[in-house]
C-alpha cells in the first residue's frame, strides 16, 4: 500500500524526504484558505484524479502531498520550491518523480492516463 503524507512548506518537506523510503512521489499544491479548500482551483480539480490513480504506484512507495504556502507566497519568485534544483516548481498542481526528471504540471495533473504511466513507470 501507498503511503500518503501531507506537509506545509519547504523545510516540513525536506524532513519528510529525510524520513522516506523506497519510491517517492510528490504533489505540489497550493495551502487551503480559510475556507479549508486550496486557493489553486487546478488543484482542487487534480486532487481526486491522482489520488484514484494511487493504487497503479509501487507498493513500497510514498506520495508526499505538499501544501506550498498561500498565493501571494507562490507567486514569489524567489520562494524554495521554484529555486531549489531538486524540484524546480513552476506551477501548481505539480506531481514528480522524486529524483528523476519525470514530472507532470496543472492540466496534466487531471489526466488519469498520465498520472497512471507516472505512478508505473520505472527508471
Amino acid at each position: 500500500m501507498v503511503r500518503s503524507i501531507t506537509v506545509e512548506g519547504y523545510e516540513a518537506l525536506k524532513k519528510a524526504l529525510t524520513e522516506v523510503q523506497g519510491p517517492v512521489f510528490i504533489l505540489f499544491s497550493g495551502s487551503p484558505d480559510d475556507s479549508g479548500v486550496s486557493w489553486c482551483p487546478d488543484c482542487v480539480k487534480a486532487d481526486p484524479v491522482i489520488e484514484r490513480n494511487l493504487d497503479r504506484a509501487p507498493e513500497d512507495s510514498t506520495l508526499i502531498h505538499c501544501l506550498v504556502g498561500d498565493r501571494t507566497f507562490w507567486k514569489d519568485p524567489n520562494n524554495e520550491f521554484r529555486k531549489d534544483p531538486q524540484f524546480l516548481v513552476k506551477c501548481v498542481p505539480t506531481l514528480l518523480k522524486f529524483g528523476s526528471p519525470q514530472k507532470l504540471e496543472e492540466e496534466q495533473c487531471c489526466k488519469d492516463d498520465l498520472i497512471r504511466m507516472l505512478f508505473e513507470e520505472e527508471d
